[in-house]
């Protein structure tokens, strides 16, 4: 346990504290002006280990490519750190179970939790009681209902995931205001799948168009193809079709190779190698892909520690960790897909 347990309520409500002199200037001056020390909001300091900190992480059960990939992103980055006990619990699509196992973490008294909640709105109130108890709460990917729920939250951009698609669609039509856009969700019922629409079709009517034809799926390869059969049934003509995951695009592309189609182009979503894969070959209608990072509960293990720890992030002259991060949703094309293959996951 952490040396500075005793004060740790005040780190959640309040943050760390750091002199306005280190702030300024980014490290201690010696007497001649010298820098001598790291601050906890430089590179070194931040990377210079600590007191031991136990984190507790729970997420939703990985069925999923991304959802895999967000597991062993956090267990690998945890691993990166001598000062970091990582205390994983058994992945589940049950909110109820998921509730036990915060409040499991809090009666241990870890120092800090990062949870990627099965349902954020069930998860809300347990993770306020962990909060109460003095624990630091990293709310990843799906939000709790409640600001008091989480110290800090970090997102993929869904919105954004929708500009970038319908932002890269408009560009690739070319002021053609009669093209057909077509669109495979994921879960209709769920807010992200909301959100990714949304941005979607506000980046089509900036160019004068919108969504033609439209299916939900289910995240799944057989419930994506299954869509994707019924939507080309509909519709005997497409320009242009935005799947939102990578995962369910696997079925996407076999119910359009099925059909024998190829008069569209593609866009994926999440960023999935064997996405990347065929964007690179460039020999299907797939030709770009939306990032939503896999790095999320990742980035979470290494704010928690921070958190913990009484640490700020180097790169910023604000001397607490922020209160909610947003990740970036860029377009991976074939001339930019070499940077993003390397950490892409496997579907």
């Amino acid at each position: 346990m952490l040396a500075v347990r005793t004060g740790r309520k005040m780190l959640v409500t309040t943050g760390a504290f750091l002199a306005v002199g280190a702030l300024v200037t980014g490290c201690t001056a010696g007497a001649e002006g010298t820098n001598t020390q790291p601050t906890n909001a430089s590179v070194e300091g931040n990377q210079a280990e600590g007191d031991t900190v136990v984190i507790g992480f729970s997420g939703p059960a990985a069925d999923h490519g991304w959802l895999g990939a967000i597991n062993s992103a956090a267990t690998a980055e945890a691993e990166k750190y001598g000062d970091v006990d990582l205390r994983v619990a058994e992945g589940t699509n049950d909110a109820n179970l998921q509730i036990s196992q915060v409040e499991q973490f809090i009666n241990d008294g870890v120092d800090a939790i990062v949870l990627l909640p099965t349902d954020g709105a069930a998860l809300t109130e347990v993770a306020i009681q962990a909060m109460e108890a003095g624990i630091p709460v990293i709310n990843v990917d799906r939000e709790f209902s409640s600001p008091f729920a989480a110290r800090t939250t970090i997102l993929g951009d869904n919105y954004g995931m929708g500009v970038s698609a319908g932002t890269y669609i408009c560009e690739q039509l070319d002021g053609n205001e009669d093209a057909v856009v077509a669109e495979v969700a994921g879960i209709d019922s769920l807010p992200l799948t909301q959100d990714r629409s949304r941005g979607f079709a506000d980046a089509l009517e900036s160019c004068g168009l919108d969504v033609d034809n439209r299916v939900a799926a289910d995240f799944t390869v057989q419930g994506g193809e299954a869509a994707t059969s019924q939507l080309l049934s509909a519709a005997p003509q497409i320009d242009a079709l935005w799947n939102h995951d990578d995962d369910q695009g696997i079925g996407v592309l076999a119910a359009i190779d099925n059909a024998g189609r190829d008069e569209f182009i593609m866009v994926g979503g999440a960023g999935s190698a064997n996405a990347m894969r065929e964007i690179e070959a460039g020999e299907s209608v797939l030709e770009a892909t939306v990032i939503y990072p896999s790095t999320q509960a990742a980035d979470g293990i290494r704010l928690a520690r921070l958190i913990a720890q009484n640490k700020a992030m180097s790169d910023l002259v604000e001397v607490e960790v922020p209160k909610r991060i947003v990740l970036n949703a860029p377009v991976v094309t074939s001339e930019n897909v070499e940077q993003y293959l390397p950490t892409a996951f496997e579907s």
